[in-house]
Formats: structure tokens, C-alpha cells, sequence
């Protein structure tokens, strides 16, 4: 095996601090008990707006941007992007509120099998045997919960298929993360600005509740951010297969920060449906690993 450059080192360092940073989400959004997970959603969007507003300008950043919205008429796909992202942090933050980190977990967990069934369903791409039989047991997985458990985890394929539906949409975007996700929430501000008006003048907002709750909420936009910038340079440093596999660090510390911080209840069925799921997972990545040794060797 050749040595890990310096670059690749410092790849995987960022790629660490992300998925790290994702994982550990569910203690962040919890010291928000009392504001309800709307609220801190509109918030998440302000904030992040304002802050890397802030970014980008420090960045020189703003050519893309200005030639992204110059045309207004393109950004379809970019508005898309931002509902369901948009979707995918109100559920997550209501997830944690209400205690239901497990589901969130296997929601993540869930999201790579989703984005091949969406691959397969939406751009008729192509996929092995081995990925068939893995999309076919994390289904398996979820019709165990729906039967034998009696729940929908309406929770997890919320999750999934808002990430997995985002992931999608972003193909058809030229922007890069930053710049990206700087646009998703400029079009949302005008609508989380008139919700924060309507809290505000109803007297249901919380964020004159005091100092701490205040920074707290504001903080939502640096802490949106950070993780991305981190991602974002461990992409350009590594192989997509590195990335995927650092990926499943977010989830598991999730899993583990459900169980033994949360203290969240986990009966036998639901652990034999995340062990499915697990396998699923298992057969996924190594069908991508031995798929991409295959095309390394016959270049």
C-alpha cells in the first residue's frame, strides 16, 4: 500500500471532525428543551443565512452566487433543494426534542440505500446484485418494523428519503456546497423572516426568553456551517469510497448517544432490524469497494 499523502492525511482529519460534529448533533439540539422544534428550524435557517452570508463574503466567494441568482428562472432544482432540506433538519430537530435518536440513527443509516433506489428509479442507473439484495434487505428491515412491531418509523424514511431526495436534486445544481447551501437558505429567509414576525406579535417566540437562549438559537447558523466547511474539504482530498465509509460515523455515534446518553429503549426487534440494516450496509459497501477495484484494474 503507498503512504497516505499529507493531503490525504488532512482530508481525513476534516472528513473525521464532520461526520463527528453530525454525530454528535442530537446533545446539541436537546439543550433546546422548551423551544419547540419549528421555532428552532426557523432559526437554523436565519442564522445560517446571516452567518455564511458572513463566510462567503470573507471567502470572496460571491461570483457563483450572483451568477447563480442572476437567473432566477434556473433555480428550481436550488428551491427544491431547499424544502427538503428544510424538511430533513425539522424532522431531525423533532426527532431529538421528542426522544427518538434511535430513529433518526436508523434513518442515516438508511440514506445510501435510499440514494441507490432513488439512482436506479430516477436516473435508471444501473446497480450489482449485491446492491439489489441490499436495498431488498433494508426493506425487509422496515416491513419487520411495520408488521411484527406494529410502528411505522416514520421518523427514519422522513430522514432517508428527504436527504436521499435532496442528494438527488443536488446533482442537477452546478453550485458547490458552500455556495449551495448559502442560496437554499436565501430562499427560505423570506419566509422564516415573516414566521419569526408572526412568533414575535403572537408572543409565542422564545428568543427573548433570555441571553443563553438567544445565543443559543443564533448559534444554529455557525454550527450548521462548520461541519459543511469540514466536509467540504475532505471531499476535495479523498476518494469518494473514503468518504462513504467515514460517512457511517455520524449514525453510529448517534445510535450510541441515543442508547447510553438518551437512555432510549431498545427491545430485541428493533435491534434485529438495525442489525439488517447493518448488513445491508455491509453488502452495500463492499459491492462499491470490489466495483471500484474492478474499474481501477481495467484502467
Amino acid at each position: 500500500m503507498k503512504p497516505a499523502t499529507p493531503d490525504a492525511a488532512k482530508g481525513v482529519g476534516y472528513g473525521l471532525g464532520a461526520y463527528t460534529l453530525w454525530g454528535c448533533f442530537p446533545i446539541y439540539f436537546a439543550l433546546f428543551e422548551g423551544v419547540p422544534s419549528y421555532e428552532v428550524l426557523i432559526h437554523r435557517i436565519v442564522w445560517s443565512c446571516v452567518f455564511l452570508a458572513i463566510l462567503v463574503s470573507f471567502l470572496r466567494r460571491w461570483k457563483p452566487i450572483t451568477a447563480a441568482l442572476a437567473h432566477p428562472k434556473e433555480l428550481g432544482f436550488v428551491f427544491g433543494c431547499a424544502v427538503f432540506i428544510a424538511l430533513n433538519w425539522g424532522i431531525y430537530i423533532y426527532a431529538v426534542e421528542t426522544r427518538h435518536v434511535l430513529q433518526a440513527s436508523l434513518g442515516y443509516f438508511l440514506t445510501p440505500l435510499v440514494n441507490v433506489g432513488l439512482g436506479v428509479v430516477v436516473l435508471k442507473e444501473t446497480i450489482s446484485r449485491l446492491q439489489v439484495v441490499a436495498v431488498g434487505l433494508a426493506t425487509i428491515a422496515i416491513l419487520y418494523q411495520l408488521f411484527l412491531l406494529g410502528v411505522v418509523p416514520w421518523i427514519s424514511l422522513v430522514l432517508a428519503f428527504s436527504f436521499g431526495t435532496y442528494g438527488l436534486l443536488r446533482k442537477q445544481v452546478a453550485l458547490d456546497g458552500l455556495s449551495g447551501l448559502f442560496v437554499e437558505t436565501l430562499l427560505l429567509l423570506p419566509l422564516g423572516l415573516l414566521a419569526l414576525a408572526f412568533l414575535s406579535s403572537a408572543g409565542m417566540s422564545h428568543f427573548n426568553d433570555g441571553t443563553a437562549v438567544a445565543l443559543l438559537l443564533m448559534s444554529s447558523g455557525i454550527v450548521t456551517a462548520i461541519p459543511l466547511l469540514l466536509f467540504a474539504g475532505a471531499a476535495r482530498r479523498l476518494r469518494l469510497a473514503t468518504v462513504g465509509f467515514l460517512m457511517y460515523i455520524n449514525p453510529t455515534l448517534q445510535f450510541f448517544i441515543a442508547l447510553f446518553v438518551f437512555n432510549e429503549p431498545m427491545s430485541g426487534e428493533k435491534l434485529v432490524s438495525f442489525a439488517m440494516i447493518w448488513m445491508a450496509l455491509g453488502l452495500y459497501s463492499w459491492s462499491a469497494w470490489t466495483e471500484r477495484g474492478r474499474k481501477t484494474a481495467q484502467s
